[in-house]
């Protein structure tokens, strides 16, 4: 249970509602849902791949879920309701275009089904700065690259943190190219619910949940990594330097950007609004 001053500093008095929610099972969201079950103890979790969340919080069998950004902009109804989200400046080290071939001959590519934001952003990048308009293929979430002959492959999560095994003409960090073309921050993945779902405190849970997350950043990068068969330096590392977990105005600008050129090459609703909740940011 809640000590009292907790509910006070969640949500001014007022004990979060309770919602069925949904995250991500990946490493760079596990920073966002620290101790949330006991600052959310009514509410359901459920733990599960971004593009799995997306269509449950569409179906309406979740009222608020950590969704891949493009998700928002092709339905309608949805707001922002935290500034808690998973974004990156730069590198981001598990977002990656594997091409066999020169990126500008890329005819086909393999997505992974993990994720739909990295899917669109790779054919922004290929489009916008190769001139390239490939093919696609879905990738299963647990296929890794030689089980495609695709000209490129896109892996997503955790696998993407592991080097290739075979050799590949170049390698893009989309994080990478996306800062450095668009000298904008990327959001990912953020906090989405229904306008019309019942989220009194639930704001407030989850920014103070990736407070929590942030101030045991050690001891979390101490625990995942041998789950991920990597060192708890390269998780540290990963969870501190090259992912951001705060929205601020360069990121909403980002996302503005984000949603300009996905929607120029008709791969989202061009006349989504972005809405955000009343949370603030710097």
């Amino acid at each position: 249970m809640l000590k009292q001053t907790q509910i006070e500093h969640l949500s001014d008095d007022i004990a979060p509602a309770t919602v069925r929610l949904g995250a991500v099972s990946y490493l760079n969201s596990r920073p966002l849902i620290e101790d949330l079950e006991q600052l959310l103890p009514t509410s359901s979790i459920e733990l599960d791949y971004p593009s799995r969340l997306a269509d449950a919080l569409a179906e309406g069998t979740l009222d608020v879920a950590l969704i891949p950004s493009i998700e928002y902009f092709r339905r309608p109804g949805y707001e922002i309701i935290s500034d808690a989200c998973v974004a990156a400046r730069g590198e981001v080290m598990s977002v990656k275009l594997y091409c066999r071939v020169h990126p500008g001959n890329v005819k086909r590519i393999a997505m992974d089904e993990g994720s739909r934001t990295s899917a669109t952003m790779s054919r922004i990048i290929l489009a916008e700065r190769y001139g390239a308009f490939p093919d696609s293929e879905p990738l299963s979430m647990d296929s890794m690259t030689s089980e495609s002959n695709a000209d490129a492959v896109l892996l997503i999560g955790d696998r993407a943190m592991h080097p290739p095994e075979e050799p590949f003409v170049e390698i893009m960090d989309l994080g990478q190219m996306w800062y450095e073309w668009t000298g904008l921050p990327f959001v990912f993945a953020m906090w989405v619910a229904h306008r019309d779902a019942n989220t009194t405190g639930v704001a407030s849970a989850l920014n103070e949940s990736r407070d929590r997350g942030l101030a045991a950043i050690a001891s979390i990068a101490a625990a995942e990594a041998p789950k991920l068969n990597i060192s708890p330096a390269v998780a540290l590392t990963y969870l501190t330097e090259n992912l951001h977990y705060r929205m601020t105005s360069a990121e909403r600008s980002g996302l503005q950007l984000f949603h300009e050129l996905a929607s120029q090459h008709n791969l989202v609703n061009q006349n989504a609004n972005i809405v955000f909740s009343d949370f603030v940011t710097a």
